[in-house]
């Protein structure tokens, strides 16, 4: 017995030597020549109004794609940018020096007015245009549990409007995490009524922050980011980021429309609560 449990170890000891031997004779460093293609423009646009507030201050800021293992991503300096609403009032954005991020002081909100953006940037003229959307107030939030795999679920309760078609972006920060959780939603089942947005995460516990961000946004808007959500996943950096794939947004180059820039121009009016978890 003694004989026949000494082979079986000696068998198996000499398995595990041969693997070990093959992985460590097969080990070589590959280098991958990725393709790089021409720098895209990027435009993160998103003008927040912030109910209770004037929404006055409102910051652009321009950068462009780069090779995947860079480790910075490049900023766009010197371009001219503004946007106009329907009166033909306009709105210039100036530059921070050297960063990449244009901010204008004056920009005046108005709900259902529509917006023109204009960037000048290397010869190139970009464009987008886009309406002001408004969001109703949360009027409560809740939490329950729902198991181990979902665990602590939190909701933000509002009254969707009667009559009018709406879209909803909602964005939920926990303390106890990094990236934010995002979706998109439309009225279609709910209009008029009182709804939620809702997030689950396993990992939240008593003490954990969660703040609940609601976003008015328009039914194109509302299309583009099921689109990003459906590639990134609903935990993302954020819709403003660079996407993680080519998606094209309302964004385009009228000098040269093959050379189309990434991002989106959008305008949302948006309510915002905290909440903490018992």
């Amino acid at each position: 017995m003694r004989n026949k449990i000494y082979r079986m170890k000696k068998v198996i000891l000499s398995i595990v030597f041969f693997v070990s031997l093959f992985f460590t004779g097969c080990e070589e460093v590959v280098d991958v020549d990725l393709e790089t293609s021409a720098p895209k423009l990027v435009v993160e646009a998103a003008m927040n109004w912030r109910k209770g507030t004037s929404g006055a201050q409102q910051t652009i800021k321009l950068t462009t794609t780069t090779g995947y293992f860079e480790g910075e991503i490049p900023i766009v300096t010197g371009a001219v940018v503004y946007v106009k609403n329907s009166a033909n009032q306009q709105f210039n954005f100036t530059e921070v020096p050297n960063s990449g991020r244009y901010v204008c002081n004056n920009f005046k909100p108005v709900i259902d007015e529509n917006y023109t953006l204009t960037v000048i940037s290397n010869g190139n003229t970009y464009t987008a245009s886009e309406t002001l959307k408004s969001v109703t107030p949360i009027t409560g939030v809740t939490q329950d549990y729902a198991g181990e795999l979902a665990g602590i679920v939190v909701r933000a309760y509002y009254t969707d409007p009667a009559d009018i078609d709406n879209y909803y972006l909602y964005r939920y920060v926990y303390s106890n995490k990094i990236t934010s959780t995002y979706y998109a939603d439309k009225d279609e089942f709910y209009q008029g009524n009182e709804f939620f947005s809702v997030s689950d995460d396993e990992d939240l516990k008593a003490g954990d922050e969660v703040e609940i961000t609601h976003y008015g946004i328009s039914k194109q808007y509302y299309n583009y980011m099921n689109i990003l959500v459906s590639i990134a996943g609903s935990n993302i950096g954020g819709p403003f980021q660079t996407p993680p794939a080519t998606v094209r947004g309302n964004i385009i180059n009228t000098t040269d429309k093959s050379n189309y820039p990434l991002g989106y121009f959008s305008l949302s009016e948006i309510v915002s609560k905290k909440y903490t978890v018992k």
